[in-house]
């Protein structure tokens, strides 16, 4: 059994269909002009289109970072948050109270526990429109960036038929299996998509200083190492493997992109986005199932 169908095996055994890219980052020989990596690479549908949902904060904090280094934002800058802010999800999304924190806060909450209102906040301030363009600049020519976390409930919000949050976790449980795969959220034409090669196109330009100033790709690259989440890609990997990453979530959605490196220099841009039948948002076993995926893929491509 080769390397791909052994991992086919592995997300056929918790019932999942999944996109993987794994590449040897410093290996890899990118094009100026789209996301081919070559180099030595394993990819198990490694090209298809695919929700990325909150994997696109890398782009949004990456740019932040760039601007901070072009001077053109105080990474200090003071921002309220208020009630009329907050989306649901972690961090500030669960203060009861008004919250002052800096732009380079939002940065590190928008990554370390995936905040989506630190990450609407951000958005604004940053210029949703260079979101794209960003993309393009880094040959990125299949990732799509369609709004923020904002855009992206009130999408939800108008398929359920729903005003509020409150009323949408009313009626969404509700809703038969048809319907919610109908959500245009879940639909990668309609919605923030990109590929797992694009991703890890992505990621190998940060982890080699050449997505932007090497103070802004390091900014990025300190965020995605303080992630709190742990039961995906950082699972499968043994002590002493450092591994950074930025999760994404949607029911029946798991999704995280990251980098592996080891205490010998090697070191490994990964994507893994799995989809279940199974519409609740968690499951130990697919999420275990990406770390010994991205294992055996890393591994392959070390010969261990």
């Amino acid at each position: 059994m080769d390397v791909e169908e052994r991992i086919e095996s592995i997300f056929a055994a918790v019932g999942v269909t999944a996109s993987l890219h794994v590449v040897d980052l410093d290996g890899a020989d990118l094009t100026l002009d789209g996301p081919a990596l070559g180099g030595r690479e394993v990819g198990v549908r490694a090209d298809e289109q695919v929700v990325i949902a909150s994997i696109f904060k890398i782009l949004l904090v990456l740019e932040f970072a760039r601007q901070v280094e072009a001077g053109q934002l105080d990474p200090t800058e003071r921002v309220l948050v208020t009630a009329a802010d907050r989306l649901g999800g972690w961090g500030l999304a669960g203060c009861t109270d008004d919250a002052e924190v800096s732009l380079r806060d939002l940065a590190y909450f928008a990554i370390s526990v995936t905040d989506n209102t630190a990450a609407d906040l951000l958005l604004r301030r940053v210029g949703p429109d260079l979101l794209p363009m960003l993309a393009v600049e880094l040959g990125l020519t299949r990732t799509r960036v369609l709004g923020g976390p904002r855009e992206l409930v009130e999408m939800m919000l108008a398929d359920v038929g729903a005003r509020t949050e409150a009323e949408f976790a009313r009626i969404f449980p509700t809703l038969p299996a048809d319907r919610v795969r109908a959500m245009r959220v879940f639909d990668p034409a309609h919605t923030t998509s990109s590929t797992a090669r694009e991703i890890t196109r992505l990621l190998t330009l940060i982890w080699r200083d050449e997505a932007g100033p090497a103070a802004a790709c390091a900014m990025v690259r300190t965020w995605m190492a303080q992630q709190i989440f742990w039961t995906r890609l950082a699972a499968g990997f043994p002590p002493g493997v450092r591994v950074s990453g930025k999760t994404g979530t949607l029911p029946g959605f798991h999704l995280e992109a990251g980098v592996a490196e080891y205490p010998d220099g090697g070191r490994y841009a990964i994507a893994v986005f799995a989809r279940a039948e199974e519409l609740t948002p968690r499951r130990i076993d697919v999420d275990l199932a990406m770390g010994e995926a991205a294992r055996t893929a890393v591994e392959a491509l070390r010969g261990d």
